[in-house]
């Protein structure tokens, strides 16, 4: 007898998911099922990505559904589009073989009436985004009166998405009588406080610890500095040839910085964010599940309801700001019964951020070293190889060229050949690794000594003073928006009446001189000028803010030695924090 048969659910369903690929249940799926199927308790069930908890949810709301009553009996939310849609058609596979069973997803994005048309037509399950399923019921298209059945999909990403108005609607127009099925692969606080404040007396599954990760995943972290972040990437891209992944970042900006460095560098990636249109969204993700795209680089909000089951490695190029994130996002590799790695890209200041992040999902980091120029060389020449090897050889439809290649070839012996082959297919490869930095060495990096040191600095003077209302603030947000570099330090700053004086990195002076050419910012109405000068000789007083007189301006002051990163997201409105 079937698995899932035992499971209560019908001879109609269980054919549908043997010819779907389902030979047994997983965990959530084993505890969730039976317990929807034989009792009218709400339930609150853990489940992390990727353990099959669309199937725990929908397969006993089919076999309890009335085929013959066309009236809405579930409405089931997702945080995401994506999200929805796939449910959906995972629905609908499902009910294959219940033919009176329909289907609708809505969604924004998409057209309304188009979707109002669907659900007067009759439909026993709706699956739904938040925003969309609040304007149906407001149009009186989407009516709830019936429901039987609410579940709330992924919870802890619509409330972090700021969907808690709306949920609060939609369970407002529910009765009473409903069951309320809440899956979460996170349960943080403001979980609780909805099942708390909408679930009575709720039976809770799991399909593993609350918010702790899978053990089909991996967690590696490479320390880095901000200048070796970048090189550190395409280091463990390169170690890692067949590399399938999802690099996250913390904002649209980066995600498309990275995204193009990487295109540039030759590799298959892409970026999905939030400015992309929902036409470029759907062919990037597309393109991704077709492997056509090896690394997709991603915003947090842009990959959830990505469904990729053969990830390899989830890459933090940065760490989110919220720990529960690193949950999801860890949670898109080790699916489906696979093996994955997540990386986290981290320096010296963040480096406390591993420990929390290990209590939450309790388990523990490898700190692993950037691999080596010599290291990355080895992996990829073997891999070659082995690609070679195991080519399928069509005999018949190259036999005809054959003679005329052995021809050419006559005058090679076998080692002489090897030898070519390798250095056609690798010449680029290997010329790019020659005497590679080690990146583990950060002795030259700020996050070594906390601080950039003031030989390392090259002095601007900028056309611009406190009569123009410059002030450090402002003016790193000037510096920070011509784009000079993903990670600028930024040293002392002199705010004088009429012009005033900066330090950045000497590595990027030059950078910076084009970068303010070729932008030609403006101020306060006034163009923008820059200059190389000379850096006035340390006085040997305390760090801080402290008296500075410059060609004869005795109300100058000086903000000096205190380092600040460069920060793309930064304005001119951002405060500057003072290290003491």
């Amino acid at each position: 007898m079937s698995a899932f048969l035992e499971l209560g659910l019908s001879e109609s369903i269980n054919r549908a998911l043997n010819e779907l690929g389902y030979e047994k249940p997983t965990v959530i799926q084993e505890k969730a099922i039976p317990q929807i199927i034989t009792s009218l308790d709400d339930l609150k069930a853990f489940a992390q990505t990727g353990t099959g908890k669309t199937a725990a949810f929908s397969l006993p709301i089919l076999e309890l559904a009335d085929e013959g009553n066309q009236n809405t009996q579930a409405i089931i939310l997702s945080p995401t589009r994506e999200l929805a849609v796939q449910i959906g058609n995972n629905i609908q596979d499902f009910a294959k073989y219940l033919p009176k069973i329909k289907v609708v997803t809505v969604y924004g994005g998409a057209n309304i009436e188009e979707q109002i048309k669907k659900l007067k037509r009759g439909a026993q399950i709706v699956v739904g985004t938040p925003g969309r399923t609040v304007d149906l019921i407001k149009r009186k298209a989407l009516k709830l009166g019936n429901v039987q059945w609410l579940v709330l999909d992924e919870a802890d990403e619509m409330l972090n998405m700021g969907f808690k108005d709306e949920l609060d609607k939609v369970l407002e127009a529910t009765p009473e009588t409903k069951q309320t099925l809440l899956f979460s692969a996170t349960f943080p606080k403001e979980v609780e406080a909805i099942a708390e404040n909408y679930m009575i007396n709720p039976a809770e599954v799991s399909s593993g610890e609350k918010n702790s990760g899978t053990d089909n995943v991996k967690h590696v972290y490479y320390q880095i500095s901000e200048r070796t972040r970048y090189p550190a990437l395409k280091r463990i891209a390169d170690i890692n040839p067949d590399i399938y992944a999802i690099i996250f970042c913390r904002t649209r900006r980066e995600t498309q910085e990275i995204a193009t460095k990487l295109i540039s560098d030759g590799y298959n990636a892409d970026s999905l964010h939030g400015d992309l249109s929902q036409a470029q969204r759907d062919t990037v993700m597309e393109k991704f599940r077709q492997k056509n795209i090896q690394m997709l680089v991603a915003t947090d909000v842009a990959a959830r309801g990505l469904d990729v089951d053969n990830l390899t490695h989830v890459i933090n190029h940065k760490l989110p700001d919220q720990i529960e994130n690193y949950t999801h996002r860890s949670g898109r590799t080790g699916r489906a019964g696979n093996t994955g790695v997540s990386i986290v890209l981290i320096n010296r200041k963040e480096k406390s951020k591993i420990a929390s992040i290990e209590r939450k999902i309790k388990q523990t980091f490898e700190l692993k070293p950037i691999p080596t120029g010599d290291e990355v060389c080895h992996k990829q020449i073997l891999h070659l190889i082995d690609r070679v090897k195991t080519t399928d050889v069509n005999k018949s439809e190259i036999e005809g060229f054959l003679p005329q290649i052995y021809e050419k070839l006559s005058g090679l012996d076998r080692e002489e050949l090897i030898q070519r082959f390798v250095s056609l297919e690798f010449n680029t490869f290997l010329s790019y690794y020659e005497n590679a930095q080690d990146l583990n060495d950060l002795s030259t990096s700020s996050e070594k000594s906390g601080k950039v040191s003031s030989e390392n600095m090259t002095r601007f003077f900028i056309n611009l003073g406190r009569k123009d209302r410059l002030n450090p603030a402002r003016l790193i947000g000037l510096i920070n928006d011509q784009q000079i570099t993903e990670a600028l330090d930024i040293g002392a700053i002199d705010i004088l009446d009429t012009f005033s004086f900066f330090e950045v990195d000497k590595n990027f002076e030059q950078e910076t001189l084009a970068a303010f050419e070729a932008n030609q910012p403006k101020f306060s109405g006034r163009s923008v000028n820059i200059e190389i000068t000379k850096k006035e000789k340390s006085t040997g007083r305390r760090k801080g803010r402290r008296p500075f007189k410059d060609r004869g301006n005795k109300k100058g002051k000086r903000y000096g030695d205190q380092r600040r990163k460069h920060n793309p997201a930064a304005g001119f409105g951002r405060k500057r924090k003072r290290k003491r």
